[in-house]
């Protein structure tokens, strides 16, 4: 008998919204395991391959779509591609492991689809200025970049309805918390426990 989908939580928020930061919250609990995409853009500074991405080729990444190693990717901007690699959801299936996805909006609709039992939760920053302050704050893009992000920002905040949960990052401890309890809340749904509570329900006979 296969193994059934393990609780996968889908983080998504515009750049700068800092969902990278509560990532790392619900990574302080136990028993979760991150999924690292793969993406063509070259590193920054601050990056290092494997940590939050595997950095590939085009060619090496069109070569993955081809053989299916996908759960889900996408173009991001015209430019680059990024991708989740399959093997996060084998791994957390096998380890019996609540699995983390950072990916955008157009990303976790494609999984969604796939696994519509996902949970998903989209980070908001408290205002455009706010995002903007960010953005500037990081030093990584110039002005073009800025404008298409606070765009896109725009337009992935559009449909935030499509989301289970939204946390408003006004305040990372507040949000970390919020964020902390979606997750552990999440693993109390009743059909990723009707296995076990069965196995309970057998020991009063029943």
């Amino acid at each position: 008998m296969s193994q059934p989908d393990p609780l996968v939580l889908i983080v998504s928020g515009p750049s700068g919204s800092g969902k990278s930061t509560l990532m790392e919250k619900i990574l302080q609990l136990p028993n979760v395991l991150r999924s690292v995409s793969c993406t063509t853009r070259a590193p920054r500074k601050t990056e290092s391959s494997s940590k939050c991405y595997n950095f590939v080729s085009e060619a090496v990444f069109q070569q993955m779509v081809e053989r299916g190693e996908f759960l889900e990717y996408a173009r991001v901007f015209g430019k680059n591609w990024y991708g989740t690699p399959r093997k996060w959801l084998d791994q957390a299936r096998e380890r019996h492991q609540t699995l983390v996805l950072e990916i955008d909006v157009q990303g976790a609709q494609q999984v969604k689809e796939q696994l519509p039992s996902a949970v998903m939760i989209f980070v908001l920053p408290p205002s455009k200025q706010d995002l903007e302050h960010r953005l500037r704050a990081r030093g990584q893009d110039d002005e073009d970049e800025i404008g298409r992000r606070l765009d896109r920002a725009r337009d992935e905040m559009l449909r935030y309805n499509s989301y289970d949960y939204a946390v408003i990052n006004d305040d990372v401890e507040r949000a970390g918390r919020e964020i902390q309890a979606i997750a552990l809340g999440s693993r109390c749904q009743m059909a990723l426990n009707e296995e076990r509570i069965r196995e309970i329900l057998k020991t009063f006979g029943g």
